[in-house]
């Protein structure tokens, strides 16, 4: 099972093997897995326009976005130990994750109101245009994902969460990483290094839900599936909007 892979942590290959022996009835189905995501997509959008006013309405912000960040990350963590319960979970992470991202979005377009107005318009059309050419390029096998191929991003994408999980743990100690934040030359390389790399976890991505529903996985990995292919989407998001931010406060 060595093509069963993905660089995310959610989408793994003992993530699906451990639920091939419980298949009963109905099996994993690619369409099955996309109209599942597409409707967490919608309950993110929710999240996120409830967190936006919530914004505008001149409400702690603070609050609400740690609120979406660490509930996000507990129930999170319940999808990926109890995946029988995903279709029950997954929702309630999309609005977590939506509140989380909306109070994100909602800041950076207050701070950049005058200089970029339209950065969070432009970050969502990247982020969709990107997930659709790595789509394409998945489908039309330009990119063929191989266990040479899956390797790389596994340890890029590994190299990056440690990386970003000791600066978290260092600025409790003062120690700040300038270009984090900032738009110098090296910052903006490593956001597109990064953006990069989240780019070609989308590939392994779809791979791992074709493979599953190839595998017969039993129908509620369908919802495992949309929630792990939604973990690295909203990570890309992110990404590019900390990639716009930094571009433009070089202006």
């Amino acid at each position: 099972m060595n093509l069963f892979k993905s660089g995310n942590p959610t989408l793994s290959e003992k993530s699906f093997e451990q639920t091939l022996s419980q298949t009963q009835g109905d099996t994993m189905t690619v369409r099955g897995t996309m109209n599942k995501f597409g409707f967490l997509m919608l309950m993110v959008m929710a999240g996120a326009f409830f967190a936006w006013n919530w914004f505008n309405a001149g409400k702690n912000i603070g609050s609400l976005m740690m609120f979406g960040a660490l509930g996000g990350f507990g129930v999170a963590l319940m999808i990926i130990f109890k995946k029988q319960w995903s279709g029950y979970l997954a929702p309630a992470y999309a609005i977590l994750e939506g509140l989380f991202v909306g109070a994100i979005s909602a800041y950076f377009n207050f701070l950049f109101q005058e200089k970029y107005p339209d950065i969070i318009m432009h970050a969502v059309l990247i982020t969709f245009g990107v997930a659709a050419g790595m789509y394409l390029l998945y489908s039309l096998q330009l990119i063929r994902v191989t266990q040479k191929f899956r390797s790389v991003v596994m340890i890029a994408t590994a190299g990056i969460a440690i990386f970003y999980l000791l600066t978290w743990i260092l600025s409790f100690f003062d120690v700040q990483f300038a270009f984090l934040s900032t738009g110098s030359t090296f910052g903006i390389v490593f956001s597109l290094a990064v953006i990069a790399v989240a780019s070609l976890n989308l590939l392994l991505d779809y791979d791992m839900i074709e493979q599953g529903a190839a595998m017969g996985a039993p129908k509620y990995m369908e919802w495992y599936g949309a929630f792990g292919l939604l973990v690295t989407l909203v990570w890309l998001y992110l990404e590019i909007l900390r990639l716009l931010a930094k571009l433009n406060s070089r202006k």
